[in-house]
């Protein structure tokens, strides 16, 4: 076996990690909260499905590497439930020093190839990255409405709240998905008043 496939095959089992943290978000059944790995995965189908709510100018194939890689700095930071309690300078901090412990187990440019596509999708500026990141706060929302409110209740989590953290995001990239997420999330906080 190659030094190279040794390196790509540690980096694999390593991300195999990403299956042993638990998210805030319940699975739609309400069965058990989902890990990372699987949210991970659900995104990426999202991404498949709903390829027809980006811009023109989105490359999806782009948007589906982000979204398998964008949580795998949980492995050592941690998930941090968008309506939960956490310091952002920390976070950020701690999921730069996972990226560079987890992309750095692989040969130099595997590591320069995903941890650039993984700096995209947290940067949000490009029209893949800005897809990628409506997507992941799409996804939530919808999981909680199918779960009776799932997260939001675990919070207390008011209408403003989901507009101001998660609305913006979602209209930012995918505007069809917020006037969709809206309406639904609208009628499910109104009715629960």
């Amino acid at each position: 076996m190659t030094a190279r496939l040794e390196q790509q095959i540690a980096f694999l089992n390593e991300a195999d990690k990403l299956k042993s943290i638990v998210r805030g978000t319940t699975l739609c059944d309400t069965s058990r909260y989902e890990n990372s790995a699987e949210h991970s995965w659900h995104l990426t189908l999202y991404a498949l499905v709903l390829a027809d709510q980006a811009g023109p100018d989105v490359d999806i194939n782009r948007v589906i590497r982000m979204l398998i890689l964008h949580d795998l700095v949980e492995i050592d930071a941690g998930d941090n439930p968008i309506f939960g309690t956490h310091d952002p300078v920390t976070t950020y901090n701690e999921e730069q020093q996972a990226a560079d412990r987890l992309f750095g187990v692989l040969p130099d440019d595997l590591r320069d190839d995903l941890r650039a596509i993984w700096e995209e999708f947290e940067a949000a500026e490009t029209p893949a990255a800005k897809f990628a990141k409506s997507l992941d706060r799409f996804q939530p929302p919808m999981q909680n409405l199918a779960s009776g409110g799932g997260s939001w209740v675990t919070y207390d989590v008011t209408y403003d709240q989901f507009e101001a953290k998660v609305g913006r995001k979602i209209a930012i990239g995918a505007p069809g998905l917020f006037d969709y997420a809206r309406r639904r999330v609208r009628a499910w906080f109104d009715k629960r008043q």
